[in-house]
């Protein structure tokens, strides 16, 4: 085994996932996470193709099915809640627009976590407050006064990656807005919901319901076009204001969703954006996940691409021997292409909630063989090494 030392920092998909291979590939991982614990709850997220084998490989297939929403399908209502279109889960072989693996964000982090807590160092409530690297490592400077010293660090912190801004530079060189912004949290299901998605749509915005395992709640969601972003992501007080004010009179059921925006748990409301970078990694730092390479929930891809990368990312590592330049660099040739349909397909389904007017863009004709190709592309569009030669415990290594 290599006892190279690996810092990771983010405890929600992107990082536990990188944690579980970097372990068994031999490294000694440490998890940082400025949250005091794991976050509960969150949007629901998919996994299609390629990232369905990933799973399966971690030997997690079983623990991800048994947590997830068990989301029949969705329907696309009018505002009198009569179905205009619908959606099955078994659609595409499972892939399509409600996939057969659909969880969420919490809970799939704690099927992570679960998996790697007793081979992997997880510190809670501490961040990276600086780091300096030379050719041979990295002097890391938490914010809670420990410092030490690894092999590599790997920023998986999100969209707003704390990491990114310190080695890459502002989040304003990186950040592409989509032009919409989306809000969710969960509701007491007094609406009947079962096992169905609902949405209900006008140009421009929307609202939807979602089923969670918890049947007594639903998670309800809201999109809005914006062409600008200009609230404070940490200002809730200011953003369910904004959502307030974007969703009245939409209809159907939001009076009553928005009823509860005071009392729920767990808002969120963030900008619709994608991360775009020439390089993902400098020296021994490297990005993974949204931090580095956010497709944003219009593409419904991001865990998968967290989940991909992930695997490849500490397989290429590996492969190299440790070696920084070559793994990161082949790491990111792998992940490339793959990056770019998914986030082609997240940039056309923002293009097609747009508000019509006559200096807009035609809303994309999803039905062509064109879009059928890119889909495949970011379904399946990479294959999985076996990495043979490199490695591989194939199970929790001892606790640190």
């Amino acid at each position: 085994m290599s006892g190279t030392r690996v810092l990771v920092a983010g405890a929600s998909i992107a990082g536990p996932a990188l944690a579980h291979w970097l372990r068994r590939r031999g490294a000694e991982v440490t998890v940082v996470e400025r949250a005091p614990g794991l976050r509960p709850g969150g949007q629901a997220v998919d996994a299609r193709g390629v990232a369905k084998e990933v799973i399966v490989r971690m030997g997690l297939d079983a623990a991800v099915r048994a947590a997830c929403t068990d989301t029949a399908g969705a329907h696309l209502v009018d505002a009198d809640g009569q179905v205009l279109e619908t959606f099955r889960a078994d659609d595409e072989g499972g892939d399509g627009f409600i996939a057969d693996i659909e969880i969420l964000r919490g809970d799939l982090s704690q099927v992570l976590y679960e998996d790697t807590r007793d081979g992997v160092e997880y510190v809670f409530g501490d961040r990276i407050a600086e780091l300096t690297q030379d050719a041979d490592g990295v002097d890391v400077v938490f914010a809670g006064g420990d410092r030490r010293r690894f092999d590599l660090v790997v920023g998986a912190d999100g969209l707003h990656s704390a990491l990114r801004a310190m080695v890459f530079g502002p989040h304003e060189r990186y950040l592409r807005h989509l032009g919409h912004v989306l809000a969710f949290y969960s509701v007491p299901n007094e609406f009947g919901l079962d096992r169905w998605l609902l949405e209900h749509q006008e140009p421009g915005r929307s609202a939807l319901l979602r089923p969670i395992q918890d049947a007594t709640r639903a998670m309800a969601m809201f999109y809005f076009a914006s062409a600008e972003f200009d609230v404070d992501y940490r200002d809730v007080a200011a953003q369910k204001a904004l959502l307030r004010a974007r969703m009245a009179g939409l209809g159907w059921l939001t009076p009553d969703i928005l009823a509860h925006l005071d009392d729920t748990p767990d808002f969120y409301l963030d900008q619709v954006a994608q991360v775009v970078l020439d390089r993902w990694s400098r020296g021994r730092v490297g990005l993974l996940g949204d931090a580095a390479f956010s497709s944003s929930p219009m593409s419904g891809q991001g865990t998968g691409l967290a989940l991909v990368g992930a695997y490849f990312l500490a397989g290429e590592l590996a492969a190299a021997g440790w070696d920084p330049d070559t793994g990161f660099a082949r790491y990111e040739a792998r992940m490339r292409s793959f990056v770019e349909a998914n986030q082609e397909i997240g940039r056309l389904n923002a293009r097609s909630r747009e508000i019509p007017g006559p200096d807009a863009e035609p809303s994309p004709d999803f039905t062509g063989e064109w879009f059928a190709e890119l889909v495949g592309r970011a379904i399946n569009g990479v294959e999985l090494p076996d990495y043979a030669g490199v490695p591989d415990s194939g199970a929790p290594a001892a606790k640190p």
